[in-house]
C-alpha cells in the first residue's frame, strides 16, 4: 500500500490569512478610496460629510474628472512648491545618512582594525532611531527657538538672525534630526550586507595586492546594491511622506516663508476641508513614489532585470 503524503502547504496559507485581512481592511481598502476621492468633489462640512457639484448643490455623484488634481498644480495645493521643500529636507538628511552610515558599517565589520567594544557603540548609534520623531523635534525646537540656549549663545557669536528664523537654518535642523534618527538604522542594515559577503574574496583581493579603496568600490559596493535599493527606497518613501519633524519646527503653514511646507502636511491641514483635493495630491504621492522605486531598482540591476542573457553557442 502507498503511504499518503502529508501536505503542509495548506497551513501556510491559513497562517497568511490573518495579514490578508489586515492588510486588506487598514492598507488596500484606503488605497482604493483614496482614488476615488481625487476624482470627486468631496468636502466635510461642519462634522458632516457632503459631495457637491461645482454649483454647490449637494448631488450623490460629484465627479469632476481631473479638476483636484488641476487645482493641487496649479491652485491652493501647490503641489510642486510643496514636492521641492520635500526634497530638499530630504536630501539634507539622506547624504550624510548614508555616507556615514557606509563608513561606520566598514569600519565595524573590518577584522583588519579590531575595534573594540563594538556592542557600546552600535548601541549608541541606533539609540537615536527608538526615540519619536516629535520628542527629537520638539528637544531642537526647544534648543534653537528664540532666546533658546543654543540661539543665545550663537546670536552673541555672530550676532545674526535665529537659525529658526532663516530658511536653510531651518532646513538644516530638520535635516540633522532626521539624520540622527535614521543613520543608526542604516548602518546596521549595511553592516549586516556586508558581513553576508564571504570573506575569502577580501582575503583574495588583499594578497593580489587590492588596497582598502579597491576592494570597497569593487568587491563591497557591488555585493550590497540590493541593500542599497532597499535602503534607498525606504528612504524616498519615508522622505515624501515626511511630516513630524518639519510640523514641530516650523508648524502648519511651513514657517519661514512656507518653505519647511511638505507634500504630507499639506494634505494634514486640508483634510478637514477639502478631501478631493487631498486624495489627488495623495494619489500623486503614490504615483511618484512608485516610479523612483522602479527606477532606483532598474539603475541598481546590471541589465534591468538582474538576469544575466545566455550567449548562444557558436555555430560550427
Amino acid at each position: 500500500m502507498k503511504k499518503k503524503s502529508i501536505s503542509y502547504a495548506k497551513w501556510g496559507y491559513i497562517f497568511l490569512i490573518p495579514f490578508f485581512v489586515v492588510y486588506c481592511i487598514f492598507a488596500l481598502v484606503p488605497l482604493v478610496q483614496t482614488f476615488y476621492y481625487s476624482f470627486i468633489e468631496y468636502y466635510v462640512d461642519t462634522g458632516t460629510v457632503s459631495i457637491f457639484n461645482p454649483d454647490g448643490n449637494i448631488v450623490d455623484n460629484g465627479f469632476c474628472g481631473f479638476a483636484n488634481f488641476k487645482e493641487a498644480v496649479t491652485g491652493k495645493g501647490h503641489f510642486f512648491s510643496c514636492l521641492g521643500n520635500t526634497v530638499i529636507l530630504w536630501l539634507i538628511g539622506f547624504i550624510p545618512q548614508i555616507f556615514f552610515s557606509l563608513l561606520l558599517a566598514v569600519w565595524f565589520t573590518d577584522i583588519r582594525l579590531k575595534l573594540k567594544a563594538q556592542g557600546f557603540f552600535k548601541t549608541v548609534i541606533y539609540l537615536p532611531n527608538i526615540v519619536m520623531a516629535s520628542a527629537l523635534g520638539l528637544l531642537f525646537y526647544s534648543l534653537f527657538i528664540n532666546n533658546g540656549p543654543l540661539d543665545s549663545v550663537l546670536g552673541g557669536l555672530t550676532d545674526k538672525p535665529s537659525l529658526m528664523d532663516t530658511i536653510w537654518g531651518a532646513r538644516g535642523i530638520a535635516g540633522f534630526i532626521n539624520f540622527m534618527m535614521w543613520y543608526g538604522n542604516t548602518t546596521i542594515l549595511l553592516m549586516a550586507a556586508i558581513m553576508g559577503i564571504d570573506t575569502s574574496l577580501y582575503e583574495s583581493a588583499q594578497i593580489d595586492g587590492a588596497t582598502p579603496t579597491q576592494t570597497f568600490w569593487k568587491i563591497t559596493i557591488p555585493l550590497i546594491k540590493p541593500i542599497l535599493a532597499f535602503v534607498l527606497i525606504t528612504s524616498m518613501i519615508g522622505g515624501l511622506q515626511m511630516f513630524d519633524v518639519p510640523t514641530f519646527i516650523a508648524g502648519d503653514a511651513g514657517y519661514p516663508q512656507g518653505k519647511m511646507q511638505t507634500l504630507v502636511m499639506v494634505i494634514q491641514t486640508g483634510k478637514d476641508s477639502s478631501v478631493g483635493l487631498v486624495g489627488a495630491i495623495s494619489v500623486m504621492i503614490f504615483i511618484i513614489t512608485a516610479i523612483l522605486g522602479f527606477l532606483t531598482l532598474k539603475v541598481m540591476n546590471d541589465d534591468g532585470s538582474g538576469k544575466k542573457k545566455k550567449k548562444k553557442p557558436a555555430k560550427g
